[in-house]
């Protein structure tokens, strides 16, 4: 419908195509979500420009559907990209350079790449305290996401310090029955169990 009362190239329509590009993504229909996904960055390139926020959140949802392949060289490429992009234009603390930064760090320790995403979840860690605050829901994923790479480094006793507070921080925020604040126990009790 709104192909037909908008046109092809209204943002509004290219977010509903960028939307089912994900849909076939979760679904690990990879040919149809990458084909959708193309399509959309190019139009985007084409009517907004290669640094719009549109462009670049369609560019992030390819790299999201390369990672869920295992494509890690591809999703790491378009990663960087976009958050280089994204510091230039929106600087280096806006929430949406955080997210691509925790994006790529995440590809990194997909990778093995321990050192690089540790690097990286540190910097987003830091920056999400000062910006958001340390309660913060965002502050707190990254926390959680920085003791996992520590613990895929055995460094038992630091993951563990800082799941511990990862999860009592997401207790008193979230709620104890929260899905993030009882992952964030499960994984406790599992490595404190090792």
């Amino acid at each position: 419908m709104r192909k037909r009362v908008l046109g092809c190239e209204h943002p509004s329509t290219l977010t509903s195509i960028d939307n089912l590009a994900s849909t076939h993504c979760y679904q690990r229909q990879w040919v149809q979500a990458e084909a959708l996904s193309m399509e959309v960055i190019q139009t985007k390139r084409r009517i907004l420009g290669d640094e719009h926020p549109l462009t670049l959140l369609g560019m992030g949802n390819l790299a999201a559907t390369y990672g869920h392949q295992g494509r890690w060289r591809e999703a790491e490429e378009l990663e960087v990209q976009v958050m280089q992009m994204r510091k230039r234009e929106l600087g280096g603390e806006h929430p949406d350079t955080l997210t691509s930064m925790g994006n790529l760090a995440s590809t990194y320790a997909h990778q093995g790449r321990w050192r690089e995403a540790e690097e990286l979840e540190v910097q987003v860690m830091q920056m999400r305290k000062r910006v958001l605050g340390g309660e913060h829901p965002d502050t707190l994923t990254s926390m959680n996401n920085l003791a996992y790479t520590l613990k895929s480094q055995a460094r038992q006793e630091e993951a563990i310090a800082l799941m511990e507070r990862c999860f009592q921080s997401r207790q008193q925020i979230l709620g104890k029955h929260h899905p993030d604040t009882q992952s964030s126990r499960d994984a406790l009790s599992s490595w404190q169990a090792e």
